[in-house]
């Protein structure tokens, strides 16, 4: 009896990528959607950031009247 021997796929020199089969003018298209989305999210996190510090700084300019207002606790308990 012969022993079957597995075939190993041959390979060829130019190998065929994804961005080969693809049309020029996709790839132009994928590339540019690639770039707007990601100044989308660069804007995005600024923005966010932004917003953060506006935050940090109005919480730091209130008075204290105004932190014991805001606040959730029942001060009345701790006297």
């Amino acid at each position: 009896m012969k022993k079957h021997q597995r075939q190993k796929p041959k390979k060829d020199d130019a190998a065929v990528t994804l961005g080969d089969r693809m049309n020029q003018e996709l790839v132009k298209l994928l590339k540019e959607k690639q770039r707007e989305l990601k100044a989308a999210e660069e804007n995005r996190m600024e923005e966010e950031q932004r917003k953060r510090e506006e935050r940090r700084l109005k919480e730091k300019k209130k008075s204290f009247e105004e932190l014991l207002q805001e606040s959730d606790m029942n001060w009345k308990d701790f006297k």
